[in-house]
């Protein structure tokens, strides 16, 4: 079983989030750790850049702490810079906001995904291919809250599947079928899959996809 943090490591060079989600671990880490004084306010660390600058390849998700739709355009513009100057490694975004971005860029090791969690969250993956033009999309279904039903993953590179984890108030799990039919229609599509692994007791040994795309170079 392969937990997907010990394969893409989060390098937050933006925190800070106005969304408010329920199951945010995120606002509450950084309520917990004093990171920033308002966590609905985000704040870029310029010189985690600097880490970017590694010898072997690594892939990074940039938005463990943050949301790429409410990243100034000048956040922005030097994260991409950055990343153009360090080909080895791969750089993942995530937003659930994607009617709020608007970007472009042909840079291959850029990978620009969205959140949907709910049937009624489906178009969101249509919208991210409107607003974002770049190279290689990604979809995480997480905290996947009900049944999905049919996707159009048109474009997408990779999927991810998880449930909700922690002990959050009104905390909903993920049912077997729901992350079993989401994974075939990718798998149709030949798109790698990973399931996180909070799945794992909700789906057997057997059941559990963990794929990662060629691209990434682990």
């Amino acid at each position: 079983m392969i937990a997907i943090k010990d394969k893409i490591k989060n390098l937050n060079v933006v925190i800070g989030c106005p969304i408010g989600c329920r199951y945010c671990y995120a606002r509450n880490n950084c309520r917990r750790f004093h990171i920033i004084e308002d966590f609905s306010r985000p704040q870029f660390f310029e010189e985690k850049l600097r880490l970017f600058e590694t010898k072997r390849p690594k892939v990074f998700l940039l938005t463990g702490m943050s949301d790429l739709a409410y990243w100034d355009r000048e956040w922005m513009q030097k994260v991409l810079e950055k990343a153009a100057k360090t080909p080895q490694n791969t750089y993942l975004f995530l937003t659930k906001r994607p009617q709020l971005s608007e970007l472009q860029t042909d840079l291959e090791n850029c990978w620009f995904g969205v959140t949907v969690t709910c049937a009624a969250e489906r178009d969101r993956i249509q919208t991210l291919r409107k607003k974002v033009r770049a190279k290689h999309y990604h979809v995480t279904f997480e905290p996947l809250s009900d049944e999905v039903g049919e996707v159009d993953l048109s474009g997408i590179d990779w999927v991810v599947v998880g449930t909700e984890t922690g002990h959050c108030k009104g905390k909903i799990s993920t049912q077997r079928s729901w992350a079993i039919a989401l994974a075939a229609q990718a798998q149709a599509k030949n798109i790698p899959v990973f399931m996180k692994e909070g799945l794992f007791g909700i789906l057997s040994e057997e059941e559990m996809v963990q794929q990662f795309p060629k691209e990434f170079m682990l």
